[in-house]
């Protein structure tokens, strides 16, 4: 039996409260059995579960419904091949679950699936089999996609990151079933910083696993990720323009400045005096990252740069990015920035009458059309279909929601983001605990199991245990406005 969970969130201000309640229900269609386990799909149009979206997206609706956010995980580890190979995707069809080996599709599965630990009641089970799932995904890894000695791993294809159109890919294949590499391509097989990262990752979490059971193999993987993290370094940051590239088949850099190092940041494999100039250099700079409506794909001064409006990760900010946002800026401290990145997202969602698309324009937050079937299409000027419920839009906005004025669980730990504004009360569910916000818009009072721990001005952050003892307090950017 999982724990119970829960979340509500309440407040005077009516454009919060329009994007939160519209996310909370439309997130609700994207609620599938797949054989007889709940999942959250990914929605607007997909249909799938996919390895890149639904393990993070299902753990940040855990408190919404665990076992959805479970299963979001679990059914990657079960089918899992013998050779340690991870599905890229799992659909379900005529009752039928069929998982899909041809592209990788990223990897946002390490960190939810070991927040999953905690919230399912410090299952040992489930931390035995995501350990022996991560070394044996890593060995996979290991064994076909490192080429060339160089302690890099390389992607074969688009979908293997899971950037559809991405002129950077050049001629690759959009999928490759192959554990061998692609011939007769310009750019694949290439060295990439994505798939290096998730080795990386894959380590510090089982690392992490170690740390937990006490286990002295700790140093072990530690060490294993440091080297990984080490190749990544020398083979693909170019300490001249302070990003990460991938290099292509012979070995060339790929010149194209992306958002991928934002994208490592998540996974943690970057040094902080790399993510700092990262940061500085390119995320915060107005004519590359830092338009209007943040995080376009690729740099917008960059002559590989399309404002295209179909699913294109060549040009315009993805939901799927601002929602892998919040865990790469607040690794490495950059809270601030999550606040600002939260409010614009949330404000663009308002403007365009609560629809939640996966692209928007990054000069006017405008919501883009896409060619993907929402589940109530809504005829734009055109009459062509209109996207909507977007999972990876609406969790992101639910959870900037929840790291802004809420309450969020982070590896055995509670953080209660106290943003200003507004009153509002937010509570929570989790840990076999109840947790509370109630503010005036000025302080803000926490309560845990109705015993009051304290009252605070806004723009902090409070970081306690379980049961509510007092860990930390950290400063964030006022919410408001």
């Amino acid at each position: 039996m999982l724990p119970e969970t829960g979340v509500a969130f309440h407040t005077e201000d009516d454009r919060l409260q329009r994007v939160y309640d519209a996310a909370e229900a439309k997130c609700r269609l994207n609620l599938k059995r797949f054989g007889g386990d709940p999942v959250l799909v990914e929605g607007g149009g997909y249909e799938k579960i996919w390895l890149e979206t639904q393990p993070m997206g299902g753990e940040m609706y855990a408190l919404r419904n665990l076992e959805a956010a479970r299963n979001n995980s679990l059914l990657f580890m079960r089918y899992q091949r013998e050779d340690g190979r991870l599905p890229g995707s799992i659909e379900c069809t005529g009752g039928q679950i069929i998982p899909q080996f041809n592209k990788y599709q990223g990897f946002c599965f390490p960190f939810p699936a070991l927040n999953l630990y905690y919230l399912c009641g410090r299952d040992e089970a489930w931390l035995e089999q995501l350990r022996e799932t991560l070394i044996r995904f890593d060995a996979c890894l290991w064994k076909t996609r490192h080429l060339n000695g160089d302690g890099l791993l390389s992607s074969f294809c688009v979908y293997d990151t899971g950037e559809d159109l991405a002129l950077r890919y050049g001629d690759a294949p959009c999928w490759w079933e192959e554990d061998t590499p692609p011939e007769g391509y310009g750019v694949v097989p290439m060295a990439s910083m994505d798939v290096t990262s998730w080795s990386y990752a894959a380590r510090e979490t089982i690392a992490e696993i170690d740390r937990i059971r006490r286990d002295p193999e700790e140093a072990v993987w530690r060490k294993k990720a440091a080297s990984v993290a080490e190749s990544l370094r020398k083979g693909l940051w170019n300490e001249a323009r302070g990003a990460l590239f991938d290099r292509d088949r012979n070995g060339q850099a790929i010149p194209i400045l992306c958002h991928n190092t934002l994208r490592c940041m998540y996974w943690g494999s970057v040094s902080a005096r790399m993510a700092e100039r990262f940061v500085r250099e390119h995320l915060l700079n107005p004519a590359e990252f830092w338009t209007p409506f943040p995080l376009p794909s690729v740099a917008a001064d960059d002559p590989a740069f399309r404002n295209a409006p179909e699913n294109n990760w060549s040009g315009q900010p993805e939901g799927l990015t601002y929602q892998r946002a919040i865990l790469a800026l607040e690794r490495y401290g950059y809270d601030e920035i999550v606040s600002t990145l939260g409010r614009k997202l949330i404000d663009a969602v308002d403007r365009n009458g609560c629809r939640f698309t996966q692209q928007y324009d990054p000069f006017t937050g405008r919501a883009s059309l896409v060619h993907a079937v929402s589940h109530q299409p809504v005829s734009g000027a055109g009459g062509e279909p209109v996207q909507d419920a977007y999972g990876p839009t609406m969790l992101a906005c639910l959870e900037y929601i929840a790291h802004g004025y809420g309450i969020h669980p982070h590896l055995g730990t509670v953080r209660f983001s106290l943003g200003g504004g507004k009153p509002y009360r937010y509570e929570a569910l989790f840990y076999e605990h109840r947790y509370r916000i109630d503010s005036d818009g000025r302080t803000a009072e926490i309560t845990v199991d109705g015993k009051n721990i304290g009252r605070w001005e806004c723009g902090c952050r409070i970081i306690t245990g379980e049961r509510g003892e007092l860990l930390k307090i950290l400063r964030m950017a006022p919410s408001a406005g």
